[in-house]
């Protein structure tokens, strides 16, 4: 408009006189020509005090360190930040992880499908209710192993896990009796009152001396609702971990040698692994927290 030419003066408008009639500061029409004119480079804001090259180092660093496999990366930023001291944003460790191609393959999520199950099974602290399963593994001298353990729904702390050749209702209650011996000081008549137990509708739960042990605990029967495995929950995501972190990754001769595996993992897996809905703390963090607390 500025350079259009008056009919009356046959001179052009200016860009003062333009400006004027619009209404409009000079500066901000300066800034955005020179915009224009020089386009900016490179990333906004803050300089970071690593650089993608540097905090890819680190990023390796962590995984090499970490004693699980195939960790995402949240929990390669929460890493990085409690062992490293490396403070930087989470969306750049998952650019440049993707990068460098060390984010574990995926599946496409499935659509969603709306489930008459609408509550929640995670507890505000725990002893309140324990998730029990089971799963199976093969091994190469003695064939298929079922896999017992039991998780707390607060802390998502793995109370007790077994191992045994035939999976009968005596060795369900392995994890449970390790639970309450650790917890709740020993196997004695309604030591465990209050605590209720979450399970499924397998044999081995509904049986007579398993629920008939459980009374004697003092604990109460909850039982998931028929074909909703989101009632189990708990320990049907502790069960992904322990697949993807060790009975997937590792080979076991006998049984023997799987159930002293499943109990050091046990260990490590309360100790170490960082959950995300509990701040990425590990369960053992959590347990202390809530063990330290003033009572109210």
């Amino acid at each position: 408009m500025s350079r259009q030419t008056s009919p009356s003066t046959h001179r052009p408008y200016g860009i003062a006189r333009v400006l004027r009639v619009w209404d409009l500061p000079r500066s901000t029409f300066y800034a955005q020509r020179e915009r224009r004119a020089e386009p900016a480079t490179g990333r906004r804001g803050r300089t970071p005090t690593l650089d993608d090259a540097a905090l890819l180092v680190q990023i390796r660093a962590v995984i090499a360190e970490s004693p699980f496999h195939g960790e995402g990366h949240r929990k390669i930023w929460a890493r990085l930040r409690t062992l490293k001291g490396v403070r930087t944003a989470m969306r750049r460790v998952l650019r440049v992880m993707r990068e460098a191609e060390l984010l574990a393959p995926a599946r496409q999520p499935a659509p969603v499908v709306e489930h008459p199950h609408d509550g929640t099974i995670v507890t505000d602290r725990p002893n309140v209710m324990w998730g029990t399963d089971a799963t199976a593994t093969v091994t190469l001298t003695e064939g298929t192993a079922t896999i017992f353990a039991a998780i707390d729904h607060c802390t998502a702390e793995c109370v007790g896990i077994h191992a045994a050749k035939y999976g009968d209702h005596f060795e369900a209650l392995e994890p449970i009796r390790q639970g309450v011996r650790d917890h709740f000081g020993g196997l004695v008549p309604a030591t465990a009152a209050g605590l209720a137990l979450r399970h499924d509708h397998g044999s081995v739960y509904l049986s007579a001396d398993f629920q008939a042990e459980v009374r004697f605990l003092g604990m109460t029967s909850s039982p998931a609702f028929v074909r909703q495995p989101e009632g189990n929950g708990c320990i049907e995501r502790f069960f992904r971990t322990l697949k993807e972190q060790l009975l997937w990754v590792r080979h076991f001769s006998t049984i023997e040698e799987l159930r002293r595996a499943l109990l050091t993992f046990k260990e490590t897996y309360n100790r170490e692994w960082l959950i995300g809905r509990l701040g990425y703390r590990s369960p053992a963090q959590v347990r202390q927290a809530f063990a330290v607390r003033p009572a109210a």
